[in-house]
């Protein structure tokens, strides 16, 4: 192959370690998240950390398709990431990137995914410092998989973690349910929807530092992704060992996310979200958690859902519009694989 074919698409020799490895970083990866760091090219990085408690996540982006309504699939593993940290109380500072990348796979197309990716790094002040790159064989991936690992520093005093919920605690969740999960099956599926309905995908640290600043405790924060809302609840009730109930009534679902759902037969609750986050606070707190989520542009749709019960230990209820009650159950799987 010559040279002009090689730099329109991805070649086994891409993943090689050589000359063109050495120009696909320089030439997509580094052009975008070009700092100091970065710029050593080692397999490592040295880094300027604060005496704090430093908090490290890592994930794996499989999402198919690769772009969808409001995202791709690079903002969805920065993002996914950043979140990961946020919800430890943290406030993301380093991300690595590591590629597994197609061979043919056009590298304009790659160079798409990593300007969506280096945009959300820019708005969050996180730093890409280290990755690496590999290519498959033509027909043994997506075209792009993505890991990403991100490290920060813990900003709460305890540890948010799902098992810290306390019986009266206030339920709270940032916005709208299951935007993510409907509108990369509506994109997959094909579905013609007759709004303009996007991935939530976004990053939380803007969203939750100012609550994180004046709240005198979070007990439990959780971002409901696969498994959605439901299934983020029920890890909550059982490690927390508590019971929780929601109102159907005060559940925020955009009508097309129902509508979706109900053509469908499937349940908001257990649609996969990636700009939400679930937040367990003191009752008495609640209001003032409330008020600083909707003064940003991403919480304009918060509310408390329900409240967290001493009884039924590991359950989560639901009281319907109806006045009844039923048993939120954990998903035995994903309704909708590769939805990140």
């Amino acid at each position: 192959m010559d040279g002009k074919k090689s730099e329109k698409i991805i070649l086994l020799s891409h993943g090689g370690g050589g000359r063109l490895t050495q120009q696909l970083i320089r030439d997509v990866i580094v052009k975008y998240f070009d700092n100091p760091i970065l710029r050593q090219m080692d397999d490592g990085a040295v880094l300027d950390l604060p005496r704090n408690e430093i908090v490290f996540t890592t994930d794996s982006y499989v999402v198919n398709p690769l772009q969808f309504p409001g995202g791709d699939i690079g903002k969805l593993a920065a993002c996914g990431t950043i979140n990961d940290v946020v919800m430890q109380g943290a406030k993301p500072l380093y991300l690595s990137l590591g590629l597994i990348l197609e061979e043919g796979y056009p590298v304009a197309e790659l160079e798409k995914i990593m300007f969506s990716m280096a945009a959300v790094l820019k708005t969050t002040d996180v730093t890409l410092v280290t990755g690496d790159t590999k290519v498959v064989e033509r027909g043994h991936g997506n075209g792009v998989f993505i890991n990403t690992s991100g490290i920060g520093i813990r900003r709460l005093k305890e540890n948010p973690h799902c098992s810290q919920a306390v019986p009266g605690d206030a339920v709270i969740l940032t916005g709208s349910m299951g935007d993510h999960g409907i509108a990369i099956m509506s994109q997959r599926e094909g579905l013609t929807l007759q709004s303009s309905l996007e991935s939530d995908v976004a990053p939380l640290w803007d969203l939750l530092e100012p609550v994180f600043e004046s709240l005198p405790k979070v007990h439990v924060l959780r971002d409901p992704t696969r498994g959605g809302v439901a299934a983020a609840l029920c890890d909550i009730a059982q490690a927390s060992e508590v019971g929780i109930r929601i109102e159907e009534n005060k559940l925020p679902i955009k009508k097309e996310v129902q509508g979706v759902c109900d053509l469908l037969g499937l349940d908001p609750l257990y649609m996969a979200n990636e700009g939400k986050a679930l937040l367990l606070c003191p009752a008495e707190d609640a209001c003032l958690c409330i008020e600083k989520l909707r003064a940003h542009p991403q919480g304009r749709a918060a509310c408390r859902i329900g409240t967290v019960l001493s009884d039924p230990r590991g359950t989560v209820l639901l009281h319907t519009k109806l006045g009844g009650e039923r048993v939120i159950d954990m998903p035995m799987g994903e309704l909708l694989p590769r939805i990140c």
